[in-house]
C-alpha cells in the first residue's frame, strides 16, 4: 500500500475476491481518518505553546494507525533497547521464517512476501529457531513463545478484543502479566495495536521533549515505575486524557526530526 495523491491509495493485494477486498470502513479505521486532528490538542495547548504550536503544524498530518494487536506486541517485544534497523531486520526474519509466502502481482513483475506469523506459528516454534531472529536473545524468543501461547490460548486475544471497554489500567494490567512486557511496551501495544489513544508510552526522547518543551522536572529523572507514572499524569494536564497518546506521537515526530535533526525512523 502507497499513497498516490492526498486522497488516494494504492494498493496491491495478493488475493482479489470480494471477501478480501478492502473497504473505505477498513481504510477509515487503519489510519484514524475519522479522528480530527483539531480535537486531538486542546485549545489550551494552542495558547499556552503557541511557538510549539506553530513548529508541530507540519506533522498534524502524522496519523497513529490500528495496527493488528499480535503482530503490534511481538514488535514491540523485539523492540527493547535496539535501534529501528536491527528492530526492522527482527520483524522480517521473523516473518520470512514463520510466516505464510504470498505472491504479489505489481506493474513490475512478481513481488514475493511473506505474510506475519500468526499466534499458533509463533506458539509452536522451537526457541533455538525465533532466537536467531531475535539477534540471538533467547529469553526474547522465550518471551515471544510464551505471550503467543497466551494468545492462542484465548485470554490475551480477549483482551485486546474487549480493550475499548475497559479502564487503561486494566488493559496494562492485563499485558504486563507476560513476561517481556513492560510498563512503556504495554502503552505502546495500547496505542498502536489496540486504538487506545489515550495510552501515552515514555521514552528516552519523550523524556527530553517534555523536559525541554514543557518543563516537567520529573523528566530529568530515571524511569523509574512511579516517575514514569507520574510523568503521564502530568502530560494529561497539558494534552488532556481522550487523544494523550496520539498527540505525544505527533510530538514523538516533531521533536525527532525538527529538534534531534534525526532521518532514520
Amino acid at each position: 500500500m502507497r499513497q498516490d495523491s492526498e486522497n488516494s491509495l494504492i494498493i496491491n493485494t495478493y488475493s482479489i475476491t470480494p471477501e478480501t477486498l478492502i473497504d473505505k470502513d477498513f481504510i477509515t479505521s487503519y489510519f484514524s481518518f475519522e479522528v480530527d486532528i483539531n480535537d486531538v490538542f486542546p485549545e489550551s495547548f494552542r495558547d499556552l505553546y503557541p511557538k510549539l504550536w506553530i513548529l508541530v503544524q507540519p506533522y498534524l498530518k502524522v496519523r497513529v494507525m490500528r495496527q493488528d494487536p499480535f503482530e503490534t506486541m511481538v514488535t514491540f517485544m523485539c523492540a527493547q533497547g535496539i535501534g529501528m534497523g536491527l528492530i526492522r531486520r527482527q520483524v522480517s526474519m521473523i516473518s520470512e521464517r514463520f510466516g505464510e509466502v504470498l505472491s504479489v502481482d505489481t506493474a513490475k513483475g512478481i513481488l514475493r512476501l511473506h505474510s506475519f506469523p500468526t499466534p499458533s506459528a509463533l506458539a509452536s516454534a522451537d526457541i533455538n529457531e525465533l532466537a536467531q531472529c531475535t539477534n540471538n536473545n533467547r529469553i526474547r524468543a522465550a518471551n515471544i513463545i510464551e505471550m503467543s501461547r497466551s494468545f492462542e490460548r484465548g485470554a490475551l486475544a480477549m483482551a485486546c478484543v474487549r480493550s475499548g471497554e475497559c479502564p487503561l489500567e486494566t488493559l496494562r494490567e492485563s499485558l504486563y502479566a507476560h513476561r517481556g512486557i513492560g510498563m512503556k511496551i504495554a502503552d505502546c501495544i495500547a496505542l498502536f495495536g489496540l486504538g487506545r489513544f489515550d495510552a501515552f508510552p515514555i521514552d528516552t526522547h519523550v523524556k527530553q521533549y517534555l523536559w525541554e518543551w514543557f518543563g516537567i522536572e520529573a523528566a530529568r529523572r530515571s524511569l523509574t515505575e512511579r516517575n514514569y507514572r507520574y510523568l503521564q499524569d502530568e502530560v494529561r494536564k497539558i494534552l488532556g486524557h481522550e487523544f494523550a497518546g496520539y498527540a505525544g506521537h505527533i510530538l514523538f515526530h516533531c521533536w525527532r526530526t525538527e529538534v534531534r535533526k534525526m532521518t532514520a525512523f
